[in-house]
């Protein structure tokens, strides 16, 4: 995992993305857990995301202006 580190501050651990800290926990265990779940988590949320310009079939949607009017109104 790029840009993730674990400083040690005392009796505690700071784990830190980039320059900023984002969690304090009293286990160095507990921290290097931490940053591999959050590894995986992004890993799979970034297979799991699908092109937004992928048209794979029909959409639900009804386009309004291509509906006839049942009275013969245009």
């Amino acid at each position: 995992m790029k840009n993730y580190s674990i400083v040690r501050v005392g009796n505690e651990y700071v784990v830190q993305a980039g320059e900023k800290s984002v969690l304090k926990t009293s286990s160095r265990r507990r921290a290097a857990r931490t940053v591999t779940d959050a590894d995986e988590l992004l890993q799979s949320q970034a297979a799991a995301v699908v092109p937004p310009d992928v048209d794979d079939g029909p959409s639900i949607g009804c386009d309004s202006s291509m509906i006839p009017d049942p009275k013969g109104r245009t």
